[in-house]
């Protein structure tokens, strides 16, 4: 029995993984990182230092050589959610789960169960990045029914120097993909040509991107005041990320995205100035104080982000008293769609301890998704109780390499 006990964990941890991996359309195509150093005693709340890569200004000619020092910015992921969900199962039940019988098991219990586990997980994920990400392309309001938007997005990923190496993606929801796919069907390829053609909600490749089809994307709505300025003291520093606008515009609500009026956005490397309006998007607020937004304001330097419409450097003063302008109407929301690269965004798992009887729990990583199956038989009701855990976090470190499609 207690060899059987151990392929029971082994088993369900497995199949688990393999149902992550078909299900998760979106956790599935970005960075996803596994980190070992928390095996055996994981540390809730213990947080993960990545390196963003440095910036760098151009020497011309051979004049004599200004070495710039390393300005390395790091960013943390926290560790800090453990989710899971509980099952139990009486003898017959039980007996089901062998290596013949696996796929009838998985189908009637460990589907479901993963299903509502990784499904809610994915759209807290698909919340927190959406509202990170400040590009924003498509008419607020407005259905995209061709590529024109899709376009927009592609452009704002090229623009902020994202890699054109196959790994961009766009998800969607279905009434956007109905009449997307529907309308363009024909530059899509056929799915037998794409690497992820088993996935579920793969619709297929064009503009450059694997387009997937998700019920879970973001709705963000606008707060009540989205007409204003920025204060006549907008209290803006370089390298800062707060913007006072609270004297004239109430709290804006977090994920917001808007631009400053005389705000251009520049090339990250030669720093000059794009067509467009830099955007922010709201990342805290509170009634009577700056927000706080992203990204954060490079007037100078290597990191710089912003320029006047000549391409000129911004004083601080630029920001005073300028008319904020919000993409969408007040107090009405937006299905927010996302075309990205696959490095914008970061989901990590840390290995669970393996916990008493090791024939009972069994932990399985794959492709960076670490999860732990326990169980314990619960003798006075004859049933074996099982639960399924992951340790996980997520972060947006590139969100330029990222652009919502708004809807």
């Amino acid at each position: 029995m207690a060899g059987n006990d151990f392929v029971v964990t082994d088993l369900v941890a497995r199949e688990a993984l393999k149902i992550a991996h078909e299900k998760l359309a979106f956790i599935s195509t970005v960075d996803r990182q596994y980190d070992a150093s928390f095996s055996g005693d994981p540390k809730h709340g213990a947080t993960l230092r990545v390196k963003s890569p440095n910036k760098y200004t151009r020497r011309q000619g051979s004049r004599i050589l200004n070495a710039q020092a390393q300005s390395e910015v790091s960013q943390t992921i926290t560790v800090a959610t453990q989710d899971g969900v509980d099952m139990s199962f009486n003898s017959d039940e039980l007996a089901l789960i062998t290596p013949d019988n696996i796929g009838q098991f998985s189908k009637q219990y460990i589907e479901p169960a993963v299903d509502g586990l990784l499904s809610a997980i994915e759209a807290d994920f698909i919340a927190y990045c959406t509202k990170k990400v400040y590009n924003v392309a498509g008419t607020a309001g407005s259905v995209p029914n061709d590529l024109a938007a899709i376009g927009a997005a592609r452009a704002k990923l090229n623009q902020g120097l994202a890699p054109k190496d196959g790994n961009r993606y766009v998800q969607l929801d279905s009434v956007t993909s109905a009449g997307l796919v529907n309308g363009l069907k024909g530059l899509f390829q056929d799915s037998s040509q794409i690497r992820e053609q088993y996935r579920e909600g793969m619709l297929g490749r064009t503009g450059g991107a694997d387009f997937y089809e998700n019920e879970r994307m973001y709705a963000h709505t606008n707060s009540s005041d989205v007409t204003g300025s920025t204060d006549a003291a907008a209290g803006v520093t370089d390298g800062g990320a707060t913007i006072d606008m609270h004297t004239l515009i109430a709290s804006p609500a977090v994920g917001s995205v808007f631009t400053v009026a005389g705000i251009y956005s520049c090339h990250p490397e030669t720093k000059q100035a794009y067509s467009h309006l830099q955007q922010f998007t709201v990342i805290t607020t509170s009634a009577g104080a700056a927000i706080t937004v992203s990204p954060t304001i490079y007037l100078t330097g290597p990191r710089q982000n912003v320029a006047s419409s000549a391409s000129a450097q911004l004083a601080t003063t630029a920001f005073n008293a300028q008319v904020v302008t919000f993409v969408g109407a007040a107090s009405t929301s937006y299905l927010q769609n996302l075309m990205y690269h696959k490095e914008a965004f970061q989901f990590i798992t840390a290995p669970l301890p393996m916990m008493g009887d090791s024939k009972l729990c069994s932990r399985k990583e794959q492709e960076g998704l670490s999860l732990r199956v326990w169980q314990a038989p619960d003798i006075i009701n004859d049933r074996m109780l099982m639960r399924l855990d992951i340790l996980y976090g997520f972060a947006a470190l590139r969100p330029e390499w990222a652009c919502r499609i708004t809807n």
